[in-house]
């Protein structure tokens, strides 16, 4: 097998693993079937090894001491401190933007971004959805990357694999949430006030407006959990919590 082949089957077991992991698809405190698993997703069982160290990394996965992995348990604390962690590093990459004067060439980009999501959002027609959650994505990737630290553009790549922490991960639930445009519609104002700090030198504000903005993962979190835990289903991830 060549060396592209392996880079292949093993990008296909992480991502269908993580997918089915997140999804609910196995039990917790059950050690994965490797065997089966590999017959299931058509691939080599080294690839799959390779994807599970990957995800242990993420916190999905946990080794057991006779051999193998399971799917960890997560619990409400442990994704409200990923979420933590998200912002902190969001919130670092922001002030060091600010501090140190962004790419231009990144800081056109990331104008373009907010431009498309302004009319993703645009409350005089139908909100495009699918395009903000594209879109969202991009402008949290171009804030790691205005810090112009490739180690805090990797560690903030990092946080976003941690279970229920990424900047995406509470999108698929929020179109059954009350006032579900209104809370997109704010998010997008913080972008722009994140943006705007960064472009006027702010180092403080950006880095406080960016540790905000995580915290709306949060809200719905507890939104979720609280006063409405039928849209949990909903979540990726959100399958793996613990009710201890």
């Amino acid at each position: 097998m060549s060396g592209s082949e392996r880079n292949t089957q093993f990008s296909k077991a992480l991502i269908e693993l993580r997918s089915l992991i997140l999804g609910g698809a196995f039990e917790s405190n059950v050690r994965l079937p490797e065997t089966a698993l590999a017959d299931r997703l058509g691939i080599s069982r080294t690839p799959l090894r390779q994807a599970m160290d990957r995800l242990v990394d993420e916190g999905l996965l946990e080794r057991i001491e006779t051999g193998g992995c399971r799917v960890a348990s997560i619990s409400i604390e442990d994704i409200i401190d990923a979420i933590e962690v998200r912002g902190v590093l969001e919130g670092t990459a922001a002030r060091l933007a600010a501090e140190r004067g962004p790419d231009p060439r990144l800081v056109e980009d990331c104008r373009q971004v907010l431009e498309d999501l302004d009319r993703a959002v645009a409350p005089d027609k139908q909100m495009d959805f699918e395009a903000y959650v594209e879109l969202n994505a991009a402008f949290h990737l171009l804030i790691s990357k205005l810090s112009g630290s490739d180690i805090l553009a990797r560690e903030v790549a990092r946080a976003n694999r941690l279970p229920v922490a990424s900047p995406s991960a509470f999108l698929q639930g929020q179109e059954v949430i009350p006032d579900f445009q209104a809370s997109l519609r704010r998010a997008q104002v913080q972008h722009r006030a994140i943006f705007d700090a960064i472009i006027h030198r702010e180092g403080a504000r950006a880095e406080a407006l960016a540790r905000e903005h995580a915290r709306l993962a949060r809200e719905n979190l507890e939104y979720i959990m609280t006063v409405n835990p039928s849209l949990a289903e909903r979540v990726p991830g959100l399958a793996l919590v613990s009710s201890n």
